[in-house]
Order: C-alpha cells, then sequence, then structure tokens
C-alpha cells in the first residue's frame, strides 16, 4: 500500500507545482485590478483587496459596493482560493513522496546469505520466481511495478533496473546469479551496462528478443545469454521432428518434484567417459559444462575432467 501511495504522489513535479502559483498570481493580479477599476479605488487597494480574498483572510475593511464587484469577488473566490490551494497540496504531497519513498528504501532487507536477483520485469519473472522459490532459493526482484503485481515471498525491490541506484539496491555483488529481462532490447543494453558496472563478477543470464542482441550482451560480459527468437524457432523446429519433443522440454522445466542443478564433477569420476557415469549419478544425468559450453555426449563421449560441471535432473 505504501508503494501505491508512492507511486502515485511520486507523479507530482516541480513543473506542475509552478504552473498552478503561477495561475494563481495571475488570478490574484487580475481580479485586483478588476476590482480597483470597477469599485473606483487604486491598484493598491485593488490588490490587498484580492490577496486577503485569496487566502481566505477576509478583513472586511474592503468589500464590494456594486454588482461588477461582486461578480470580480466571485470570480477571484472560484479561481485563486482553489489554485492557491492546490498549489499548496501538491507541495505537501511531493514532500509526503519523498519521505516515503526515503521510508521504504530504509525498510527494505535482503535475504541473507546468496540469492538470485530478477532485474527488470516481463510476463515469466512470476513464474521464474516461483520455480527458484520453490526449490529453496530467495528471490529478489528489482522493477518499477506495485508489490501485488509479485509473489508474496519475492523481496522487492521498487524502481526501473535502468536506474543505478536500483540496481546498487540489490545488492548483485552478494547475488548467486543475477537474471536480466526487459519489455525490450535497448532496456536491456541499459541495464546489462548498468550490472557490470555494479557488479562486474556476478554470474548473469539475460533473455533477448533478437540474436543480434544477444551477442551484444555476450560482448558485454553477461555470460549467457538466451535469444527468444532462437529459443522458439529451435523448440518449434524440433516438435516437427519429434512431436512430443516441446513436452519433453516443458516437463524437464517445470520442476515438479525435481530441480535441475549443475555440480561439480567428483574427483572419482575424473578420468571416467561422461557416459560410463550416468549410471553412478542420481538423478537423469544430461551433459558435461566445459569451459562455458554444454556438451549432451550424444555424438561424442567426453573424457571428464577437472573442473567440468555435471548437469542434471535431480529428485527433490
Amino acid at each position: 500500500m505504501l508503494a501505491l501511495i508512492t507511486l502515485m504522489l511520486g507523479k507530482v513535479t516541480r513543473s506542475q507545482i509552478v504552473t498552478v502559483l503561477i495561475l494563481g498570481v495571475v488570478a490574484v493580479v487580475v481580479g485586483g485590478v478588476a476590482f480597483a477599476l470597477v469599485e473606483h479605488v487604486d491598484i493598491g487597494t485593488g490588490l490587498y483587496w484580492a490577496v486577503t480574498t485569496a487566502t481566505t483572510v477576509g478583513y472586511g475593511d474592503v468589500v464590494p459596493h456594486n454588482a461588477a464587484g461582486r461578480i470580480v469577488a466571485v470570480a477571484v473566490m472560484l479561481t485563486a482560493i482553489p489554485l492557491f490551494g492546490g498549489a499548496f497540496a501538491l507541495l505537501a504531497a511531493a514532500a509526503t513522496a519523498a519521505r516515503l519513498d526515503k521510508y521504504l528504501h530504509m525498510e527494505h532487507h535482503l535475504p541473507a546469505g546468496h540469492f538470485v536477483v530478477l532485474l527488470g520485469m516481463h510476463p515469466t519473472v512470476p513464474l521464474v520466481a516461483r520455480q527458484l522459490h520453490a526449490a529453496g532459493i530467495p528471490v529478489v526482484v528489482a522493477a518499477d511495478v506495485e508489490k501485488g503485481v509479485l509473489p508474496s515471498f519475492v523481496h522487492h525491490v521498487p524502481g526501473p533496473p535502468t536506474d543505478e541506484k536500483t540496481v546498487r539496491a540489490t545488492e548483485p555483488a552478494r547475488a548467486r546469479a543475477v537474471l536480466l529481462v526487459a519489455p525490450d532490447d535497448s532496456e536491456m543494453l541499459v541495464t546489462a551496462v548498468l550490472l557490470r558496472h555494479v557488479a562486474p563478477d556476478v554470474p548473469a543470464v539475460a533473455v533477448a528478443q533478437s540474436s543480434m542482441v544477444a551477442h551484444a550482451l555476450t560482448d558485454l560480459g553477461v555470460g549467457r545469454t538466451i535469444s527468444t527468437e532462437e529459443l522458439l524457432g529451435q523448440t518449434l523446429a524440433k516438435s516437427l521432428e519429434a512431436p512430443h519433443a516441446a513436452d519433453v522440454l516443458l516437463r524437464m522445466l517445470d520442476g515438479e518434484g525435481y530441480r535441475m542443478e549443475e555440480v561439480a564433477v567428483a574427483e572419482e569420476m575424473i578420468g571416467s567417459t561422461l557416459r560410463a557415469v550416468r549410471d553412478k549419478v542420481d538423478g537423469l544425468l544430461l551433459g558435461i559444462v566445459r569451459d562455458g559450453k554444454v556438451t549432451l555426449g550424444v555424438r561424442e563421449n567426453p573424457v571428464l575432467q577437472d573442473g567440468d560441471h555435471l548437469v542434471r535432473l535431480a529428485a527433490e
């Protein structure tokens, strides 16, 4: 609720306050001059009357005595008073928004230990957060959205991920990994640059819409970049080769009853081939990771080395 109020109050800008104040001053000056003309008093007296009327003081020492003067008085009361009232309300709203924003950031606490940071908002973010939560991994999401959009267990850092202040607030250097998502690739590139500036060594995964941007993200130091167009294209192609290929992929990823994990090769496995250790590993061994590249062991049968990692599906 506080985040929603802050978001609403945060829409107040300095230019809006200045505009309302200027309109109020114009209403007072015009009303004072008009009052002086129709009531046949000097300009100073007219402006004095307009100020006391606009501020609702109303001493009563200067009052309209004819119909024209009363019309001017009504016009000043219906314009100047609401304008000055609105200006002061906008000032109060801006001050309240600043205090609430400070309060929210002061009260925000990130989870202890390692966690995963999701920078940006995308329709898949709540799903990713639930999968990570089911695996026992704390999740921090930095996005310019209301708290109610995200699952209750998520640690929400409000603000756009294209703002360095927002990225720093997630403490990415403490994270075990960072996922970058964005509604468009331009925001993705900005977020990637900020992340590498704030936490140059944190493992990062990015989801880009085009393969060209995916290559650019790789050049920026994002270790693994997934292109949605390539992923969709390859999934559809495999589904045409085997009708249930897409179902198999989704079943592997849904995480129901098991989790996908990457573990270092045990010392006793070094020197053995990948196929030889498949029956010795709990769960389903999908392949190995060597120098950042994945080998499935279908066409080749690599010998495991120190520093390799196994990718497997393990029961929870």
